[in-house]
């Protein structure tokens, strides 16, 4: 049996901008996600600390350096410039290998720069 478990996540990263027209999907820069393993086009869920707004949506790539995390299409209107998010991506475990997954953490500073790299322990 496999069960859900946390892949990755990106902690508290700063919406820097909202883009209601583009076709879907959110942006982030390639640093943010080389430092947790999350890949384009995976499957994340994003909560909006501020709007309390909760939304799936896919990884597109922005500009490496650039502290990009983008809000496009539909869900962009749940959110909004300036926001905080944390955005997490998933994967499916069996029993075994939960008990030594260390999902990947990145705190963000409000450039989006990595201001602190976790791992959490497994069981």
């Amino acid at each position: 049996m496999l069960r859900e478990a946390l892949f990755a996540k990106i902690h508290r990263a700063t919406v820097t901008l909202c883009s209601p027209d583009y076709m879907g999907s959110i942006t982030i820069d390639p640093d943010l996600l080389d430092a947790t393993g999350m890949r384009i086009n995976e499957k994340v869920l994003v909560a909006d600390i501020d709007s309390m707004n909760r939304f799936e949506t896919y990884i597109f790539r922005g500009e490496r350096g650039s502290g990009v995390i983008g809000i496009n299409g539909a869900a962009a209107r749940l959110s909004g410039v300036g926001h905080r998010v944390i955005i997490m991506s998933f994967c499916h475990l069996s029993l075994e290998e939960m008990r030594v997954h260390r999902p990947k953490v990145v705190l963000c500073a409000p450039n989006n720069s990595i201001a602190q790299f976790l791992e959490y322990d497994p069981e």
